[in-house]
């Protein structure tokens, strides 16, 4: 079980803010300094410091919460794995990205249930900064990602490399290869800011001095399905993931356009808590999955 001093620590550490703590947690405000004082002869150093009123994490103070949070994952996992043996079931909770969930996960998946009948799946779908505060929380047991993370909080293994192409509808009124310079002139359709894929067009942009307002007409919208979909109705030229349109551009739905000296890769990333003590279990999971 997971000390209360801790909970109070990690809410301390979201809010970073006593009272909104005191407040969340429904107990007083010197209650969560009796906590914090606690937790800090515990471990023989300050946790918080102030700047000014600003409140600030010591290094000691990132340590622990970077453990606690690590703690309140297994924590959580160890509840679920111990209700899944009273009711003689095993359950896996994870998260995946848009594009992973619609694209690249599912045949994979699959081919995982039909070799563990006995096992029951949840798969959330959400971008990248909402599965990672899941996996902190304990809520999903690990996540697929396309988004970036800071990777120090995290273990990971490459789960596959995608090529991000430019590809528009068959009557779009676009050359087959043309300069960046070139694109700008076009109408491009793009995932909402959250997005893995938005991020990475918009990190290889700023390598080339540009940004999305450098475009002259901009449709955002909130899936990937969404994007493909004006992309094929001759809407503009979109950024999708090969593996995501591979066979509307056999088909001659769509068509792919070459963007000279702008080439794209990313990496899909399978992770979970660094310091975790299922470890060996994301692994496995990791192996069949990819498999």
């Amino acid at each position: 079980m997971l000390d209360f001093r801790i909970r109070t620590f990690l809410c301390v550490c979201h809010h970073m803010n006593y009272t909104r703590a005191a407040v969340e947690l429904g107990i007083t405000q010197p209650a969560v300094s009796q906590h914090i004082r606690h937790l800090e002869k515990e471990y023989q150093t300050k946790l918080f410091d102030y700047t000014g009123k600003h409140l600030d994490l010591t290094q000691a103070g990132r340590m622990l919460l970077h453990a606690a949070t690590t703690i309140c994952h297994d924590d959580a996992m160890l509840k679920q794995r111990m209700c899944d043996l009273q009711c003689n079931n095993q359950s896996i909770v994870f998260g995946v990205t848009h594009t992973i969930g619609e694209f690249e996960i599912i045949d994979k998946l699959a081919v995982f249930l039909h070799a563990n009948k006995d096992i029951s799946i949840r798969m959330e779908i959400a971008d990248t900064d909402t599965l990672l505060p899941a996996i902190d929380e304990g809520t999903i047991d690990f996540a697929i990602v396309e988004g970036f993370f800071d990777h120090s909080q995290y273990e990971t293994l490459l789960f596959s490399n995608e090529p991000l192409i430019a590809v528009c509808g068959p009557g779009y009124d676009a050359p087959s290869e043309l300069n960046l310079s070139d694109l700008l002139k076009h109408r491009i359709i793009i995932r909402e800011k959250s997005a893995g894929a938005r991020e990475l067009l918009e990190r290889n942009l700023a390598e080339h001095s540009l940004t999305m307002m450098d475009f002259l007409f901009r449709y955002e919208v909130g899936s990937p399905q969404a994007v493909k979909g004006l992309a094929c109705r001759d809407c503009g030229i979109a950024f999708l993931y090969e593996k995501s349109v591979r066979e509307e551009v056999a088909r001659g739905v769509l068509r792919e356009i070459h963007v000279r000296d702008f080439s794209v890769t990313h990496a899909f990333t399978f992770l979970w808590r660094r310091g975790s003590m299922y470890g060996v279990l994301f692994k496995n999971m990791y192996e069949q999955l990819k498999d």
